[in-house]
């Protein structure tokens, strides 16, 4: 996967919400314990903090970079990046793809043989491209039915994913639906909602 895929997902995202209203992302963002507008500023920190895992000539190969993490409440998303809530709809999207293009940027730019720190395996730039787009897809399908907006992600984007990231999934013909239940957010035929997940991000070459 590529900067191209990042860009996609995050403009797909744009497009979805940009008509919620100023005053229309303060409920919780489906299942989850954050505001739909905490969910977007996780969103946009997870594709910085990507960005930061692969752009220094001697990426961290242990940690993510020191950027000071942070709460605003107890209970809220711990990260670098938050939004002026004064800004808006249209200010919340606009960091989000601010975020998106750093991560396409650095992920385009970076030499293949970078590898960078993650929890879920040291990984090279098209790892990290795979997991920014996996965080966009799925968060923007925890959002979407509070605020109320379609959400259907592109077949070949959702399956890049899962090709990428995720092994040993069930045969199931829809791919979103896969990487739905994949990340522990919909059941499939005989296949209940997993209780805890995780991606690989190795490279495929080095997963031993």
């Amino acid at each position: 996967m590529n900067g191209t895929d990042v860009r996609a997902a995050v403009a797909l995202a744009r497009r979805a919400f940009a008509d919620v209203p100023d005053d229309g992302w303060d409920r919780p963002a489906g299942t989850l314990s954050w505001s739909c507008w905490e969910t977007i500023e996780h969103m946009a920190d997870d594709l910085f903090a990507y960005a930061g895992q692969i752009a220094p000539a001697d990426p961290p190969q242990e940690s993510y970079l020191p950027f000071a993490w942070h709460t605003q409440r107890e209970g809220g998303p711990s990260s670098t990046i938050f939004v002026e809530r004064t800004a808006g709809t249209l200010g919340l999207l606009r960091t989000l793809e601010a975020c998106g293009a750093m991560l396409a940027g650095i992920v385009d730019a970076a030499p293949p043989t970078h590898r960078g720190w993650h929890p879920y395996g040291i990984s090279d730039p098209d790892g990290f491209a795979a997991m920014g787009v996996v965080e966009v897809l799925v968060h923007a399908w925890d959002i979407a039915d509070t605020v109320e907006r379609p959400w259907d992600p592109p077949r070949d984007l959702c399956q890049a994913v899962l090709d990428r990231l995720f092994t040993d999934l069930p045969e199931h013909p829809d791919p979103w639906e896969t990487l739905l239940w994949a990340t522990g957010r919909a059941e499939l035929p005989g296949h209940p909602p997993r209780a805890s997940w995780s991606w690989d991000g190795r490279p495929f070459a080095e997963r031993v």
